[in-house]
C-alpha cells in the first residue's frame, strides 16, 4: 500500500483532562544532550538537535537519497549511511490511543516530531523533501533492524484529523500489518511526519527511492533513549566504519583526593531536617519510607543526567532568555533523574515555633541554581535564586515533606552551600550548614567530583563563594534564618510512599521571600502550528493518537493527553 506525503500541519491533537500549568516543564520525556552534530564511531555525524531533510536528488544523472542537515546552522548535505540521529530521552510521550498495530493502547514510546515535545526539547527534527528527483518519488522501507521487541512507525496527524475525529495516516510502518511505501510530491515542499519508536536501542531504517527509472538504496541510524551511547555506534547499516576523525586525546579528569563520593542519579531523595544532640542536623534521605539511608551533605555528589535539558518558554525569565537551555528536576518523579524533595518530617510541630528554613547561601558552579514550584492554575513560586543575589530563605513546616522544581542553566560542577535552622520549641535557635555537590550533564564523571566544598575549577561563580570552613551543627542566641515564622504555614506535602503524584502549589509548606504572581505559562497544548506539517491524504490505516503526559510542573496533577479515537481505523 502507498500513501502520500502532502503539506500540513504539524500534530497537536492534545487537550488539558484537568486545569493545570502544562509549560516547558510539563512533559514527561525530558532531555538529551541537545547540541547539534558531533562526532562518533569511527567518525560518523551525530546528530542530536535541529532540522534535518532526507532529500531524493538527481547528482550526475543518477538518484541519489542524501541528507541535508540544518542542525549547525548552514546546511551541510551528507550520506545517510555516515550520519547517527539520537532521539533522546526527551522524546518520550505517554500514548494514549486505541489499539494501534505498532505502539499498542497506552505506552511509552518515543517520537521525532511528536505531539506535545515539538518545539519544547533539543532533538531532531526530521523532515522530507521532494522536488529535485524529476517528479514524485516513491519511498520505500526496503530494510528494519531495531531492538528485539522495537518497532518504527510514519504517520501523519494533524489537528484538523483530530477535529473531525478522523484516523491517522501510517506511511510506512516495521511490523508486517503496515504499509511500507508512500509517494513523496514532486513540489518540493518540506513535509514533517512523525517518526515513532517504541523501545529504546539502535534502529537501522533502510530506504529505497525510486523515481524516473532510477533508484537509490540508504541506511539510516537512530539511536533511541539513553541506553545506548551515540558516539560509539557505528552508522548505516554498522558494517563499514569510516575513518576516525583527527583530534586531541581527551584529558583524563583529576583524581579526587578524598574518598569518592556516593552518587545519586536517579529517585527519591531528601534535603532533610532532622533532630540531633545539639538541636538540628542537615543530611540527606536517599529512597523512600520504607527503605531509605541517610547520607551528610559533604559525602554526596547529585547527578543531574543530560536528560534533564530542556528549552526555557515564555514566561520563565528568572530562568533567563526563552530558548536557552535549562537542566530541570521536576516536582513530579520522572524515572531516570534524581528527585530532590524537603523534609522536615522527622520534627514534630510540637518541636519547633513556628517553620523550619532552608537558606541557600552561596553557589559555585557554572550557571546559576533556583528551585520554584508551580500551582494548578499556571502560578509560579520561585523560593530559592542565585541569579538575582543571595542569600535566599524557603521556610518549611515542621512534620512536613514537599516537592518543587530544580533548574540549573549550564553544565559543569556546582557546590551549593545551605544553613538549616529553627527555633525549638525551649527557644533555642538552632542551625546547620553544609555544601551540597552536584554535577549537571555528562561533561564531568561524578564519580570523579570531590563531594562537599572541595575547590572546583569552574568559571566564577555566580554568588560569593562559600566559607573554606563549614560550620557544624550549632546552639545558639541567635536567631537562625528561621526564627521569624510566616504569617501562615501550609499543611504538609504528601509522604515519601505516595509514589509519583504532583504537590499542588496549595500542599506546598513553604512561604518565600518573593511571592510571585502567576506566570505566563505558555503551551498547554504543543506550541504553534508550523507549515511543514501533514495532512492526510491516502491510506486510512490506523495510527498514533497519541499525546503526552504533562504533569510535572502542574502543582494538581493535571496532565495532557491526546483525545482518545472512538473506534481504531
Amino acid at each position: 500500500m502507498t500513501t502520500a506525503l502532502t503539506r500540513g500541519s504539524r500534530p497537536l491533537a492534545i487537550m488539558a483532562t484537568a486545569a493545570g500549568a502544562a509549560v516547558f516543564i510539563g512533559a514527561a520525556g525530558l532531555v538529551a544532550d541537545g547540541s547539534g552534530t558531533a562526532r562518533a564511531a569511527g567518525g560518523a555525524v551525530v546528530i542530536e538537535d535541529g532540522a534535518i531533510d532526507l532529500v531524493p536528488r538527481l547528482v550526475d544523472t543518477a538518484l541519489r537519497l542524501e541528507l541535508d542537515d540544518h542542525s549547525g546552522g548552514a546546511p551541510v548535505v551528507r550520506d545517510p549511511s555516515e550520519v547517527v540521529v539520537h532521539a533522546g530521552p526527551a522524546t518520550k510521550e505517554e500514548v494514549i490511543s486505541p489499539a494501534y498495530p505498532v505502539v499498542g493502547e497506552r505506552v511509552d514510546a518515543y517520537f521525532l516530531n511528536g505531539f506535545l515535545n515539538a518545539g519544547r526539547i533539543y532533538a531532531p527534527e526530521p523532515g522530507w523533501k521532494g522536488g529535485e528527483a524529476g517528479g514524485d518519488t516513491e519511498v520505500r522501507l526496503a530494510d528494519f533492524d531495531g531492538p528485539d521487541t522495537g518497532l518504527f512507525a510514519l504517520y501523519t496527524y494533524t489537528p484538523e484529523m483530530d477535529a473531525d475525529d478522523a484516523p491517522a495516516v501510517q506511511h510506512l510502518g516495521s511490523d508486517d500489518g503496515a504499509p511500507h511505501s508512500f509517494t513523496l510530491p514532486g513540489s518540493g515542499e518540506r513535509t514533517e511526519p512523525t517518526w515513532a519508536f517504541t523501545q529504546e536501542g539502535v534502529y537501522r531504517l533502510t530506504f529505497t527511492v525510486t523515481a524516473g527509472g532510477r533508484s537509490d538504496t540508504e541506511t539510516l541510524a537512530v539511536v533511541v533513549g539513553d541506553d545506548v551511547d551515540p558516539a560509539s555506534v557505528v552508522p548505516g547499516d554498522g558494517t563499514t566504519p569510516t575513518e576516525p576523525p583527527d583530534g586531541p586525546t581527551p584529558t583524563p579528569t583529576a583524581t579526587p583526593t578524598r574518598p569518592p563520593a556516593h552518587v545519586i542519579d536517579n529517585g527519591h531523595l531528601d534535603l532533610a531536617a532532622r533532630p540531633a544532640e545539639d538541636g538540628l542536623a542537615f543530611q540527606i534521605k536517599e529512597g523512600t519510607s520504607q527503605n531509605y539511608a541517610w547520607h551528610e551533605p559533604g559525602t554526596v555528589v547529585l547527578h543531574v543526567k543530560p536528560a534533564a535539558k530542556r528549552k526555557i518558554e515564555e514566561g520563565y525569565a528568572f530562568l533567563g532568555e526563552p530558548g536557552e537551555p535549562v537542566w530541570l528536576l521536576p516536582m513530579r518523579q520522572v524515572d531516570g533523574l534524581v528527585w530532590p524533595g524537603w523534609s522536615t518530617e522527622e520534627f514534630t510541630t510540637a518541636d519547633v515555633r513556628g517553620d523550619v528554613s532552608f537558606r541557600l547561601d552561596s553557589v559555585q558552579g557554572p550557571g546559576s541554581v533556583a528551585v520554584f514550584s508551580t500551582g494548578a492554575t499556571g502560578g509560579v513560586s520561585v523560593g530559592l535564586d542565585s541569579r538575582d543575589g543571595l542569600p535566599d530563605e524557603l521556610h518549611h513546616s515542621a512534620h512536613a515533606h514537599s516537592h518543587w522544581n530544580w533548574t540549573f542553566t549550564a553544565e559543569g560542577v556546582y557546590r551549593t552551600t545551605f544553613t538549616v535552622g529553627a527555633t525549638l520549641a525551649d527557644g533555642r535557635t538552632v542551625s546547620d550548614t553544609e555544601t551540597l555537590a552536584w554535577v549537571v550533564g555528562n561533561g564531568t564523571d561524578p564519580s570523579t567530583v570531590v563531594p562537599g566544598d572541595a575547590a572546583e575549577p569552574t568559571p566564577a561563580p555566580t554568588s560569593p563563594e562559600p566559607s573554606a570552613t563549614v560550620p557544624t551543627p550549632s546552639v545558639s542566641d541567635t536567631p537562625p534564618p528561621s526564627a521569624t515564622p510566616p504569617s501562615s504555614a501550609a499543611p504538609p506535602g504528601p509522604t515519601e510512599d505516595a509514589g509519583p503524584v504532583p504537590v499542588p502549589e496549595a500542599s506546598h509548606p513553604a512561604t518565600t521571600r518573593r511571592g510571585a504572581g502567576p506566570a505566563n505559562a505558555s503551551g498547554s497544548g504543543g506550541g504553534s502550528a508550523p507549515a511543514g506539517g501533514l495532512a492526510a491524504t491516502g491510506s486510512g490505516a490506523a495510527v498514533v493518537a497519541g499525546g503526552a503526559l504533562a504533569a510535572l510542573g502542574a502543582g494538581s496533577g493535571a496532565f495532557i493527553a491526546a483525545r482518545r479515537r472512538r473506534t481504531a481505523r
